[in-house]
């Protein structure tokens, strides 16, 4: 039997509006008011696709607690509060508990490469550190460290773990979670892997996909809960192309640069993070012109 949820369907994993002055939180404001508008079902804030691994810890709490007193309450607030740093990652969930986060999203360490050994002890010290429901994150791509199937069993036993965001994009190894950890909520990490991952029972996605087309990204995850598998296959299909184009580049530089596209005005990227490649904008362009976003 499955924890409490924190949610079913869409969380946004939004990107963080800079200027040359920081982050700009009008901005921020009105993405939140956009996302909300448009049925996201929860928000991701300061994960990897808000830059937080370039935001100042202090910085980075200021933005959770603006994302959370302007949710108000609306729809969870997920804040990201990994490290690899066990200790920082500590103090990190406890300043997004304070500043007013409803769960908390947490990476696996990178760079460091923990033993599985080492993942159990490095999450139970940060889901232990406050009440919050926490996702682990599974994101291999970035980080060179995979979260077993018997690690994640463990770590399941651990009360405040309640969910894994599964960005591996190998469907057998989430088929294999969802077996081996049925107290776990799945969330997909992938936005061209939504519906096979709700297909083992997973309960939506953490979406980059949605910063763009939020309501179609809802309504993908909210057709297959309802039990309409063609319609949210549909979707999936329809999209893929514009997810494969948010990802020719690492994310979020094809997001935010689609965002802008967009007449969105959400500013720069941090260093070392650089402007899109002429041949990939140009696919990005055509696919947003495709799906009558610019």
């Amino acid at each position: 039997m499955s924890k409490d949820l924190i949610f079913t369907g869409s969380a946004t994993a939004l990107i963080t509006p800079f200027n040359k002055d920081g982050v700009d939180y009008e901005k921020l404001g009105e993405l939140i008011e956009f996302q909300i508008e448009n049925q996201t079902d929860a928000l991701v804030i300061c994960g990897t696709t808000g830059e937080a691994s370039t935001m100042p810890d202090a910085e980075h709490l200021s933005v959770i607690r603006y994302a959370a007193e302007k949710v108000a309450g609306r729809i969870p607030v997920i804040a990201g509060a990994g490290s690899n740093d066990t200790a920082h990652g500590v103090e990190l969930c406890r300043g997004a508990a304070e500043a007013g986060a409803d769960a908390l999203l947490l990476v696996t360490p990178y760079y460091n490469k923990a033993t599985q050994k080492g993942l159990v002890l490095h999450y139970n010290m940060l889901a232990t550190s406050t009440d919050l429901p926490v996702i682990l994150y599974n994101v291999p791509g970035r980080t060179g460290v995979n979260i077993g199937v018997e690690t994640a069993k463990e770590l399941s036993k651990t009360k405040q773990i309640v969910a894994i965001k599964e960005a591996s994009g190998n469907i057998a190894y989430t088929a294999e979670i969802a077996a081996a950890c049925p107290e776990l909520a799945i969330y997909s990490g992938n936005d061209d892997m939504i519906v096979p991952a709700m297909s083992l029972g997973g309960k939506g996605v953490i979406s980059v996909l949605s910063n763009v087309v939020p309501k179609e990204t809802h309504d993908m995850c909210q057709k297959f809960l309802d039990g309409d598998v063609e319609g949210a296959c549909k979707l999936q299909l329809e999209y893929l192309d514009l997810v494969k184009a948010l990802f020719c580049e690492v994310n979020p530089i094809p997001v935010k640069t689609a965002l802008n596209l967009m007449g969105m005005e959400v500013g720069m990227l941090r260093a070392p993070l650089c402007d899109m490649t002429e041949g990939n904008l140009e696919v990005l362009k055509q696919s947003l012109a495709k799906h009558k976003l610019i």
